[in-house]
């Protein structure tokens, strides 16, 4: 008798880049006979605290929460949102230089997120008001802070909405270390056998290349995910976030990513180091 294929719980964002490079699985253009998908939704933050819980067998987290969850997972070459001179920004609602931002009250989206790592790294003096990604640019609009941290469409879209840039982390990292900054990635149980791990990675790395071949028809299907962006913007957005390092890391990514953990233990605000480790 056939074995049955195995279930993975895959646990991502519902957003338009996460919807783009998984398309190819949750519409089962790419499936296996050894292991079927169950697509779980949450936000970036939710996920990174599971993750340290070991809650789910493949899941995005942000890089920050790495080290946090490096004793159950192991990394995914395939599927990492990298920003190459761009990224996360902190925006006012009205103009402000970036070394203002001392001791400012910033809502930021969660503190195991990269952005917030980043902006700790930049300016280690402000105080973080943790708010729900997407209620962050009314935080500022009614100005129960002084800015926002920013991570999502918000990117494309902030100046429209009258609100300043105050700070762009990604063109600040690649600047200041000459590395793309590593913003989120996948993750597998490590406690998963190992050739149920490399079937993922094959998965993975074929879902993105075929939404890649096959960009009309997965633009399509995550514009349902773009939150009432315009189809203009919300490509734009996909295709900032979903490019050749996504489909694989290579040796720039773990590298940047090495360098971003490194530091941010130096500064303190990683209690230990930990050597990252990708798996194809």
């Amino acid at each position: 008798m056939t074995p049955l294929p195995r279930e993975i719980v895959t646990a991502h964002s519902p957003d338009s880049d996460d919807a783009f490079m998984f398309y190819a699985l949750a519409t089962k253009k790419v499936r296996s006979p050894n292991v079927r998908f169950r697509h779980v939704l949450e936000d970036i933050e939710s996920l990174n605290r599971k993750a340290v819980e070991g809650l789910y067998e493949l899941s995005a987290i942000s890089y920050h929460a790495y080290p946090y969850v490096a004793d159950k997972y192991v990394l995914m070459s395939s599927g990492s949102s990298i920003g190459d001179g761009y990224g996360p920004m902190v925006v006012a609602p009205h103009p402000l230089e970036s070394e203002e931002l001392s001791g400012k009250r910033i809502a930021v989206p969660g503190k195991l997120t990269t952005a917030y790592l980043a902006l700790k790294l930049f300016q280690p003096d402000f105080e973080a008001v943790v708010t729900p990604f997407d209620k962050i640019m009314n935080a500022v609009r009614e100005r129960s802070v002084d800015a926002g941290l920013i991570i999502h469409e918000g990117q494309l879209t902030y100046d429209r909405e009258g609100f300043h840039r105050v700070l762009d982390l990604g063109k600040w990292w690649k600047n200041k270390y000459a590395l793309p900054l590593p913003l989120g990635g996948n993750v597998l149980l490590r406690s998963l056998p190992d050739d149920i791990r490399s079937e993922c990675c094959r998965l993975m790395r074929e879902s993105i290349q075929y939404a890649l071949d096959n960009r009309e028809e997965a633009l399509s299907y995550a514009l349902q995910f773009a939150r009432d962006m315009e189809t203009s913007l919300a490509e734009k957005f996909i295709g900032m976030y979903v490019n050749h390092y996504t489909l694989d890391a290579g040796d720039v990514v773990p590298a940047a990513v090495q360098k971003l953990l490194d530091l941010g233990h130096e500064a303190g605000l990683i209690p230990h180091r930990v050597q990252v480790e990708f798996l194809r």
